[in-house]
Parts: C-alpha cells; sequence; structure tokens
C-alpha cells in the first residue's frame, strides 16, 4: 500500500474542498519498543495540529492516533512523530514495515526529548542500511516553508550546551526522515504550563512544526540533497 501525494494533498490543504464523506486526517504518534517513553509529551501533537489548522489552514482532527511501527494503519498517517528519552527499538518486520512506508511517500519526525540519540541512529541503520544520515543545510526547504529558519532549528530546551542540529534521511532525493537533536520542539509544542517555556520560544517551536508538518505533505522529490555529516 502506498501512499499518494495527490491525495495527502486533497487531504490536508485547506484550499481543497473535501467531500463529506472524507474524515479528518491525524497526526500519528510512534507506538514502540525498547521500554522508552514513547508518550513523554501528551498535549504536543493536538496543539500542533492546532497551530496548523489556524496557520496553514489545514483540517487535521486535533486528537493524536497512536500507530505501531508495523502495523498496516502507519499508512494512513503521511505524518508519523516520535519522541521520548530513552530506549527504542524495532524487530525486522517493523524495520520493513517502516521502510514501505518512507518508500511510499510517509514522513517521520524524529524529536530527541533527551536520551534517545544512541538508540535512533541504529533503529534508522536497520530501517534504511544503504543509508547515511545528513546534516539538513539551512537552505533546504524545510527551514523555509510558511515560517523562514534562517539559522536552522530554534533552540528551545538546553541540555548539554550543544546547539540544535537537524539531521536527515534523503531517499530518492527526498527527505522522508528528519531527526530533530538539542532542541526539544516536542516539548515546546506542549501546553504553556508544562514547561513554562517564554511565548517566543513556544511559538518558534511550533512554527517549525508546522514546517515540518506543510513539507511532509508537498511534493518535494526535487530536493537539493544535504551536506554528509562528518
Amino acid at each position: 500500500m502506498k501512499l499518494s501525494k495527490k491525495i495527502i494533498l486533497s487531504l490536508f490543504i485547506g484550499a481543497t474542498v473535501l467531500s463529506a464523506s472524507a474524515q479528518s486526517p491525524q497526526l500519528g504518534l510512534l507506538v514502540y519498543g525498547g521500554g522508552g517513553d514513547w508518550y513523554a509529551n501528551p498535549t504536543s501533537l493536538r496543539n500542533l495540529a492546532t497551530f496548523c489548522n489556524e496557520q496553514l489552514h489545514t483540517r487535521i482532527d486535533t486528537r493524536e492516533a497512536h500507530v505501531e511501527a508495523g502495523s498496516p494503519e502507519i499508512f494512513n498517517y503521511p505524518f508519523v512523530h516520535v519522541t521520548g528519552h530513552g530506549r527504542w527499538v524495532v524487530n525486522d518486520a517493523e524495520a520493513r514495515n517502516m521502510r514501505k512506508y518512507l518508500e511510499g511517500g510517509g514522513f517521520l519526525h524524529i524529536d530527541d526529548n533527551y536520551g534517545m540519540d544512541p538508540y535512533v541512529r541504529p533503529v534508522l541503520k536497520k530501517i534504511f542500511p544503504e543509508l547515511e544520515l545528513v546534516e539538513v543545510p539551512f537552505s533546504h526547504p524545510v527551514y523555509h516553508q510558511k515560517f523562514n529558519f534562517a539559522n536552522g532549528l530554534p533552540k528551545v530546551h538546553e541540555h548539554d550546551e550543544k546547539p540544535p542540529k537537524g539531521y536527515g534521511l534523503i531517499y530518492k532525493g527526498r527527505l522522508v526522515c528528519f531527526y530533530s537533536v538539542e532542541t526539544d520542539l516536542g516539548d515546546g509544542w506542549e501546553d504553556p504550563d508544562v514547561h513554562q517555556d517564554a511565548p517566543e520560544k513556544r511559538q518558534a517551536a511550533l512554527q517549525m512544526g508546522a514546517n515540518l508538518v506543510q513539507y511532509a505533505f508537498t511534493d518535494n522529490s526535487h530536493d537539493s540533497k544535504p551536506v554528509k555529516v562528518q
């Protein structure tokens, strides 16, 4: 089963007329094995969906959808978000399913909530053994959708006094997975009283999240390739 970009656009772009029988799409949250807290940010996707509906004129169902890596249901979600603080593993069947999902037009956003990095890289290598994780340059379209991020990812939370980084997997010229590190975008999407972030930090996080959603729902088959991480 493959996702069609035309179907994705008809579902998500507000200027498109939806049929009466069309079901409002949802943002997917990946339920994964290994022991990590995939459920770490319970209000984030709801708030991101609301923000996208307001700013991008999308019609996203604000209830988050939980989906497992090996489930055929993953093909129903053009945008799947992964977060947590700890261990994430996939078995062979899950890796194959996620590869088919990404090859078919799906988009994966991984947000390291702190502590995921040692597990993210092996998982991505298992899904796409032939691909290298690359750093996405600031000129990439993902930073220049509805909102312009000339200097890359915003910094939401401080962890190890390192700058935020955006990495990606490029499959046949398309960014299929965006991996944000040292930023905590998902924390910035949560209700204001959860982390008590400054309003400007929360706004920047939501704007970058909206860029990711808009990018995921647009045909970007001719992206320029990011530079390889040394």
